[in-house]
Parts: C-alpha cells; structure tokens; sequence
C-alpha cells in the first residue's frame, strides 16, 4: 500500500508519494504528483481545518482518479464540523452534512475518522470505519498508573465513557452535567453526581477541547466534590485559548496529533496510529 500524506507534519504510514503543493493567488489549492505507475490502491491521509484543506483533499483525489487509481482509501481523523450535528436554531446550516455529502461525492472505498463527536457524522458517512478511542484513553492511563476514576463532562458523552470504561474492565465511571444557552454559547450550572470523590484521581475524557471552558468548569465541580487529583483526556485537541487556564486546573493534558502537533510542558500527545 502506498500512502499519500498532503499535510507533511501529519505521516501515520510508511511509503508516501512524492508531491508539490501551493495555493494559486486567487485562494485554489493546487497538487502535482511527482511519481507514476503507482498502485491502484492509494490510501490518503489529511489533517482538515479549513475549506482549503478540504479543496487539497479533493484535488488529491482528482489527480490520483486521472493517474488510474481505482481503490482510495482516506483518513481524517479529525472530522470537521461534528460538532455541528444538529440545528439548534433558525438559520444555521447541518455544517457535519455538508462535509460529509461532499467527501461521500468522492466515492471512496473506505473514509476512517477517529473518535467521531456523535454518531451522526458515521451515520452521514458512506463506507465509514469509525477508529474507537479506546486504546488511545488506555495508553494515558498507562501514562498515569494510578487508581483514577473516569468523568463523563455530560449527557453526550455518556455512551461512549461506558464503552471505554467496559473496554478497560470497567473502571468507575463519575456523571456530570452542565447547562449551555443554546443562542449564546454560554456554559452555566455545573454538577457532579457524586456526594464525595473522597481524593481520587478524576480523568475526565471526551472528544474535543476547544476553548476549554467545559473542563474549567467542570474541575470546579469536581475539585468542591474533594477530588485530588484531576487529569484531562481529549481525542482531538484544538486548543483555542491556549493551556495557561487548563495547566492551571489539570495536573495533565492528554491529547493525540488528529488536529495539529503540540509541544506544551504539562501535555501529553498521542498519534492517532
């Protein structure tokens, strides 16, 4: 299997073809493969933050189609716009279908995305193979190697901490809740479902850190719950907001490279594979 990386920081697989790049002045992402005869089957692998990311994406996938490639496999692991599965107000686009009508557009053999935000973005997606993070949680408790319990940050993250905690032999898991206002964003009413952590170790693991204040919160509620200590396990780190709020609650922050590298002290990073 040959294997094309278009984001050169981002090279999960061995033997990658050679490529050039740019982006025309008028904003089109342009690609020139430089080798021939290639394989029919070609597995691409994208890091996708923006519409130019996407238009590489596509591009690749044009030029690989004109050279004979029959079998394209491509992983994206971090899926963009799961967030946005759901219109919660008049006006706003199901931004998830959108990306997912057009990666379907390309008739891939097979699209890999790693640790979806819901189920709603392998529902849209055709011949999906969804990468489960359960090893990657298991390879930061192994990092930690301590007695730890795990928190769900709400009612969304529910299934999937279950899973995890079933696949890991069914360590504690801890519920929590908060409220959001739907118009402004605003996160409000943070509550643990426990009396009293009695000065455990608290993971708390889900998908995506944006901003970061869902786990600000959320470690005010669990450190007044008398938790000790308190770690922070993402699938895909964005990180808008940096990490001098999150150093300041967490005594570590997990993450994997799905979004971009990071080289912080107090952050452990993961590759996706």
């Amino acid at each position: 299997m040959l294997y094309l990386h278009l984001d050169s920081s981002f090279t999960p697989y061995g033997n990658t073809i050679a490529f050039e790049s740019f982006v025309f002045n008028g904003g089109e992402p342009h690609i020139k493969i430089l080798e021939s005869n290639l394989e029919e089957k070609i597995t691409i692998t994208h890091r996708i933050n923006s519409f130019n990311d996407l238009g590489l994406l596509l591009v690749a996938t044009d030029a690989l189609r004109r050279m004979d490639v029959k079998d394209i496999t491509v992983l994206i692991p971090y899926f963009p716009a799961a967030r946005q599965d759901r219109v919660m107000v008049s006006g706003e686009s199901l931004s998830v279908k959108v990306y997912a009508d057009i990666i379907n557009a390309q008739n891939y053999n097979q699209v890999m995305v790693f640790d979806p935000h819901s189920e709603v973005t392998s529902a849209l997606l055709n011949n999906v193979k969804v990468i489960e993070n359960y090893g990657y949680v298991k390879k930061c408790l192994d990092q930690i190697n301590e007695e730890v319990v795990l928190i769900s940050p709400d009612g969304g993250a529910l299934k999937k901490i279950y899973k995890v905690s079933a696949y890991l032999g069914g360590i504690e898991v801890v519920e929590c809740s908060k409220k959001r206002d739907v118009k402004t964003g605003k996160l409000s009413g943070f509550r643990v479902y426990e009396e009293d952590l009695k000065e455990k170790h608290c993971v708390i693991v889900d998908d995506i850190c944006d901003g970061g204040g869902t786990f600000l919160g959320l470690a005010a509620a669990l450190k007044e719950k008398n938790a000790e200590k308190l770690s922070l396990v993402v699938s895909h780190g964005i990180f808008s907001k940096g990490f001098e709020e999150l150093n300041k609650s967490f005594d570590a922050v997990f993450t994997t490279n799905s979004f971009r590298d990071i080289e912080k002290e107090n952050v452990v990073q993961f590759s996706v594979i």
